[in-house]
């Protein structure tokens, strides 16, 4: 049989992806919620939904007596066999519900509540589908523009593009089309929330391997991304192949897959470097394009100087520091970048007698307890340290700070 609740079934399913025994059973919840309302109790009620057919019956089970005492539970006799002349007393009986004793009201609200459960399970639904495409780039057009947020239709689902998740100096414009990785999935008052981002280091990877087939194959690694959107990348590549150049699969003839991603990226200027293992040799290529004379790596607390012929300087260091600090977040050593001549100067002081004229506030007395234990200049005691300081008769933790303090300041004026 037929009721008005089935009938709109088609209408708000449609174009929601639901999967229908996850229908059939919220259909079946929402009837046993109008059945209690209406008799208090729903245990002796079954509910079976008909997708196919667009249908819902409602069977109420009953136990066969002689005289009724109680109408919820019981049928007697002669109403029984006037259904099936071969039941007897105590056999159980299913008596087929009309939908209309429930009247428009309930009718009507068990249509919301359906609405409602549907209107849950696609959120749901797009929850988990989302979850699922974490990472993955998404094209869709812009429907609209905030002060800080960008709204975008994807499949008929919208995801929002925060103020910090874009490109500086990019323009966005209603109605056109843009890409973006999916960064965040949460929920909210208003439902599911998407959040995508044409910022993070991982769209620029994955648009790298969109366009860079040995990547996405696996015969080229990206080893480390460092970024700044907008303004410069550096991307360190390794080949499992080594018939394959991973840096020019990359760049592409001429630089057409390079350029391809540039353009996306509203002219983002980005370094393509072969990863390798040495960090010296790595730290080296990631300043690139600027070409250390030498590195001097201290692995212990991550942190290297970059020695840069004077002419590389500025290239080392880049418009507002941002090529060094992209080569430290690439490699994950601190860098410190010095020009060559300053280095030579200060290798040359490193090596000159401690001479008290040189080193204030620190007296004749304590360096000639140094030389006694030959140590003769600014190096020997910043090798020998703090603590080998403090070793030496006549000179504790406080003088030993101000020595390699005023050693430093000496070396690094």
């Amino acid at each position: 049989m037929k009721i008005e609740i089935a009938e709109a079934i088609s209408e708000l399913t449609k174009a929601k992806k639901i999967d229908r025994e996850q229908l059939a059973d919220i259909l079946e919840s929402v009837m046993l919620s109008m059945i209690k309302k209406k008799y208090g109790t729903a245990d002796n009620f079954d509910v079976f939904v008909n997708l196919d057919k667009g249908e819902i019956e409602i069977y109420q089970n009953k136990v066969i007596v002689d005289a009724v005492t109680d109408e919820m539970a019981e049928i007697d006799i002669k109403t029984a066999q006037n259904v099936e002349p071969d039941l007897e007393i105590g056999d159980e009986f299913l008596e087929l519900v009309d939908p209309r004793k429930f009247g428009r009201r309930l009718i009507a609200s068990a249509k919301q509540n359906l609405s409602q459960k549907l209107r849950d399970l696609e959120k749901e639904g797009i929850l988990e589908e989302f979850q699922n495409r974490l990472g993955e780039i998404i094209i869709g057009d812009i429907r609209q523009v905030n002060r800080d947020e960008i709204y975008i239709n994807i499949d008929k689902i919208e995801v929002v593009l925060p103020r910090d998740e874009q490109i500086q100096n990019e323009r966005y414009r209603r109605g056109e089309s843009i890409r973006a990785v999916v960064k965040e999935v949460r929920r909210s008052s208003r439902g599911p929330e998407i959040v995508v981002s044409r910022r993070d280091p991982k769209f620029l990877v994955r648009l790298l391997e969109l366009e860079v087939p040995e990547i996405y194959d696996g015969i080229i690694e990206i080893k480390d991304v460092a970024r700044e959107a907008g303004e410069r990348a550096k991307i360190a590549v390794f080949s499992n192949d080594k018939r394959i150049d991973a840096v020019g699969a990359c760049v592409g003839m001429k630089g057409i897959r390079i350029q391809e991603i540039v353009r996306e990226l509203n002219n983002e200027k980005i370094d393509v470097i072969n990863w390798n293992a040495d960090a010296q040799v790595y730290i080296s290529r990631a300043l690139s394009p600027a070409k250390p004379s030498y590195i001097i790596v201290n692995n212990e607390n991550k942190s290297a100087i970059a020695i840069i012929p004077d002419e590389y300087i500025s290239l080392a260091i880049g418009k507002g520091g941002v090529n060094r600090r992209l080569a430290s977040q690439l490699t994950g050593y601190e860098i410190e970048t010095i020009k060559e001549s300053d280095y030579q100067n200060m290798m040359a002081r490193a090596k000159e007698d401690l001479d008290p004229k040189k080193l204030p506030g620190v007296g004749k007395a304590a360096l000639e307890k140094l030389k006694e234990q030959d140590i003769k200049t600014p190096e020997d005691a910043l090798k020998a340290g703090k603590d080998k300081l403090m070793e030496i008769p006549g000179i504790g933790e406080k003088t030993a700070g101000k020595i390699i303090e005023s050693v430093k300041n000496y070396i690094e004026k």
